[in-house]
């Protein structure tokens, strides 16, 4: 064992599988074992590995201007030509960005945000925020309290309640309706529930609404159409602003530029990170409207300085990485690609509808989740996460490197680079490592099952 505390790791379980190199939507280890990346690294390779543009846009930004910051005045132009393109491309008026260096750093900039804004706007008890019981978006402090895993919380003493955090249900139709209820009844009912929470805890006291399109981390989860068009239209009754968590979504995952496109969302903010560089050089963003940034300009003459900011915020190297991926992005029309071969895989995984141990097959563009239930018919999930650790397992001795997220649901989130071909043999691989790890659910959880 090395040095090295690992993240987002069972410490007792460590170095289990070294990776030497990537090629395409492929990976390698130690040994020269080739595995196709299912999840895109942790949903964010979107141009897989070794894409020779990107790596030569980044030589050439390390070559001319290696670092500078952005303290005090000073700026550069790959760093302004970022921010520019993002605004841009934001459906956000007049989109002002803060650029930082991962998601959960964006969330927690954004949080300080909003609440620098309650205070300079005269609102200083409007610092609530909603965000949802099986939510994911970050591991800072701050951001972990927006995050609703226990397990993300669990010895840590987050101080969500502190920080003003409050829990709306999750809208996730499989495992959240009851006895009968259409998917429009159950979205009726949780909107209700959304204005219930607003009034008891004062319209005047919430800033935002923070949700990721689809949730990524918390199990993939698809809320039913007309959920966040309505969502958006009951938070601009009170103007209370909804905060896209477009992280895992953005730039091409559900076959759009961003995921609130495709459930219908209207974001006043949003956070950007992964696919932003396709991961080649670590880099996320802040976005909010240009009327909130106006309302920040005096306050900070007053003070001095804006008192938030990173080193490596908009780092010249991440900037050309992330500038370079959106030129290719476009050029090579992958959202369009993604919402093509995206349409197959939906297809292709939906064919494990009927296994006996899957619950719910779900997804769009190129995100989905299989989830393995104890029982199908009462939609009884596992207790914990065995029964997605051991379809895991499975699908590693296969070639596919994969993830379950929320207990058992095994989610899959290629490169946007990845042909039907490839769907197809992704496909494949599960389904061979279905078949085992079923065998060896039932051996070692046979107890569990209905």
């Amino acid at each position: 064992m090395t040095s090295l505390i690992y993240p987002t790791t069972n410490l007792a379980r460590t170095e289990e599988l070294n990776i030497v190199r990537g090629e395409g939507i492929y990976v390698f280890d130690a040994g020269g074992r080739r595995y196709l990346e299912g999840l895109a690294g942790l949903w964010c390779s979107a141009l897989g590995y070794g894409n020779r543009e990107l790596i030569e846009a980044i030589r050439e930004q390390l070559e001319t201007l290696s670092y500078s910051h952005m303290f005090g005045g000073r700026t550069h132009q790959v760093g302004m030509d970022l921010a520019e393109r993002l605004s841009a491309m934001l459906p956000i008026p007049e989109a002002k960005i803060f650029l930082a260096n991962s998601g959960s750093e964006a969330n927690d900039s954004m949080m300080k945000m909003l609440r620098y804004w309650a205070n300079v706007s005269g609102r200083p008890e409007r610092k609530k925020i909603i965000a949802f019981e099986r939510s994911y978006h970050g591991v800072t402090l701050a951001s972990a309290a927006l995050t609703g895993l226990p397990v993300m919380h669990e010895h840590f003493d987050i101080p969500a309640r502190e920080l003003g955090i409050i829990r709306a249900a999750t809208p996730h139709y499989y495992h959240g309706h009851r006895e009968g209820e259409s998917e429009a009844e159950f979205v009726g009912r949780l909107i209700a529930d959304v204005r219930g929470l607003i009034e008891r805890e004062g319209p005047e006291t919430i800033a935002a609404f923070i949700a990721e399109p689809i949730g990524g981390a918390a199990g993939v989860v698809v809320a039913p159409d007309g959920y966040f068009p309505a969502l958006c239209r009951l938070l601009g009754e009170h103007g209370i602003l909804f905060w896209a968590d477009e992280v895992i979504c953005g730039f091409g995952r559900t076959g759009n530029a961003f995921g609130s496109t495709t459930v219908g969302a209207r974001p006043q903010l949003m956070s950007l990170a992964k696919q932003m560089s396709s991961a080649y050089v670590p880099i996320s963003a802040a976005a909010i409207p240009g009327s909130m940034y106006e309302a920040l300009v005096e306050p900070s003459r007053k003070a001095g300085i804006f008192g938030h900011g990173f080193t490596y915020s908009g780092h010249p190297v991440a900037s050309a990485a992330a500038l370079k991926a959106m030129e290719i992005y476009e050029r090579d029309g992958l959202f369009a690609h993604a919402a093509a071969v995206g349409e197959h895989m939906q297809r292709r995984l939906r064919e494990f509808r009927d296994h006996p141990l899957v619950g719910e097959v779900r997804g769009r563009g190129l995100i989905g989740a299989v989830e393995l239930v104890a029982g199908k018919d009462g939609r009884k999930p596992f207790p914990d996460g065995r029964a997605g650790a051991i379809a895991v397992q499975c699908c590693r001795e296969q070639g596919l490197l994969i993830r379950a997220v929320a207990g058992s649901s095994i989610a899959f989130c290629p490169p946007l680079i990845i042909s039907e071909a490839q769907i197809d043999e992704m496909i494949e691989c599960f389904d061979r490592a279905l078949a085992e790890a079923t065998d060896a659910i039932h051996r070692e959880m046979s107890g569990l099952l209905q």
